[in-house]
């Protein structure tokens, strides 16, 4: 039971190459249909060959029987068996009471003394004996013995194989022959075809340990003209083209994140510490009380400053993850543009600086409050960053859009701070911005409420000569009957 086990284990292996399956499983197959041929051939189609001349043989031994039965004299006995000679190819044998009267073929009397002694004489009567022999010039003869009762006569007919039954065998030999050699030429394709399967296949499997060991960067290469091996090959470049790019964005964000948690913590750290100082300080009892409001305007400074750092975190991380905030309506752009300039307009005259604002009424499909926080932001920012000159902001409309640009007179931004200052913290002068007490979080929120609309924010700046702002938003058609 344990070598049935073993033997079928190494016939069937439990883990095996695609390229042993396909072999195993073409040469299974063929194999057992070459097998089912070969039997049928062998002990079927053969005997029943062999069968069908035996039957012939005989009724051709039966009628030469009855011919020979039917005449009285020996001589016309003899005469009759000549004749049929004559016209055959058939050795015919006569015996009775065990003693051989004739045996001729081709009118030839043959010498019969071991007649008797052959197989197919070997019968009782009423029996038929069947034999095949080579004679003594290697011809294959067929012999039958009908023993007749009747006449007590043993009838013996010898005749050559027939040539159809030669070339049946040899027909039979030939099929056997081209049954396994089919078997092994299918042995032999099923490698060639396991060996194209198998080939590209080994190819995406290394590419696969590859990309799984982290080599993103080597593209599978599959010498394959089978259009699903192609496909595959181009979907797992794909893959790995996208992965590539996941990695790279996720190690991106993994140092804006660790940027953004240092700069949180250095962000909180100074008003935290100002405001714990400011407060150690006015517990003292010696403290003037000049120096103890000041120290508390200072505190409550800190305190604000704080609270607007927490404020805009939120904001963005609300923006970020929650996009059904923004809530878009039809609504007048320089009317919400007088609103934000009548709040800023104070700081920009404190700066004696010009603040232009003026624009034609146009309406726009947007969440106003959000473009609010964008428009007080942006012109917030020009003034802080503007010692003299204009600010203005205009905007004009562009087929189904309006352009809206902040435009200042300012200092400008270097060319290299151009790409990193909608991000969070990121400050072209760090100095100046915690003077004036910004969060660096402003144009971040900015990037961030337009990204939400759809919009993109962009920048262009001159060093010396100032800076320009422009977003676009949706037009809205109103008719002049809405407008009153």
């Amino acid at each position: 039971m344990r070598w049935q086990k073993r033997l079928y284990e190494w016939i069937i292996p439990k883990r095996a190459s695609t390229q042993t399956w396909m072999i195993l499983t073409f040469a299974l197959f063929v194999g057992l249909a070459v097998l089912a041929v070969g039997i049928y051939v062998a002990f079927v189609l053969r005997v029943e060959t062999r069968e069908a001349t035996r039957q012939m043989l005989l009724d051709q031994a039966e009628r030469i029987a009855i011919q020979i039965e039917h005449a009285d004299e020996p001589a016309e006995r003899t005469d009759v068996a000549l004749a049929i000679t004559r016209l055959t190819d058939l050795r015919i044998t006569i015996v009775r009471d065990g003693r051989v009267i004739l045996d001729v073929q081709d009118e030839r009397t043959v010498d019969g003394v071991s007649v008797l002694e052959q197989p197919e004489m070997q019968i009782a009567p009423g029996e038929v004996g069947y034999a095949s022999r080579r004679n003594a010039a290697g011809q294959h003869i067929m012999y039958v013995a009908v023993h007749r009762p009747e006449s007590g006569l043993l009838i013996r007919v010898g005749q050559p194989e027939p040539p159809l039954v030669a070339l049946l065998e040899r027909t039979l030999v030939a099929l056997i022959a081209g049954m396994v050699m089919a078997l092994l030429l299918a042995i032999l394709g099923s490698w060639v075809a396991a060996h194209q399967v198998t080939t590209p296949l080994q190819a995406i499997r290394n590419s696969a340990r590859r990309i799984a060991e982290g080599d993103f960067d080597q593209k599978i290469k599959v010498d394959s003209r089978a259009a699903e091996f192609q496909e595959l090959a181009m979907s797992l470049n794909r893959m790995s083209d996208s992965f590539r790019r996941q990695i790279s964005e996720l190690q991106r964000l993994t140092q804006l994140q660790n940027e953004f948690i240092g700069n949180v913590g250095h962000e909180v750290r100074n008003p935290i510490f100002a405001v714990s100082g400011y407060l150690e300080a006015l517990g003292s009892a010696t403290l003037q009380p000049e120096m103890r409001k000041r120290y508390a305007e200072k505190g409550l400074t800190n305190l604000h400053r704080l609270q607007n750092l927490f404020n805009d975190l939120i904001e963005i991380a609300r923006l970020e993850y929650r996009e059904d905030l923004i809530k878009p309506s039809t609504f007048d752009l320089q009317e919400l543009l007088d609103e934000v300039a009548d709040m800023l307009r104070p700081k920009a005259t404190q700066k004696r600086l010009s603040l232009e604002t003026s624009n034609q009424h146009l309406f726009v499909e947007a969440d106003r409050n959000r473009i609010r926080q964008v428009l007080t932001n942006l012109i917030d920012n020009a003034i802080a960053y503007t010692d003299e000159g204009t600010i203005r902001c205009r905007f004009r409309r562009r087929l189904d859009k309006v352009r809206v640009e902040v435009v200042d007179t300012g200092r400008g931004i270097p060319e290299e701070h151009l790409d990193r200052i909608f991000e969070r913290f990121y400050r072209v002068d760090p100095d100046r911005s915690r003077r004036s007490g910004g969060t660096g979080l402003g144009l971040s929120i900015v990037h961030q409420i337009l990204h939400a609309h759809g919009e993109q924010i962009h920048v262009e700046s001159t060093v010396g000569r100032g800076t320009r702002f422009w977003f676009e938003l949706p037009y809205a058609e109103i008719e002049e009957t809405e407008v009153v």
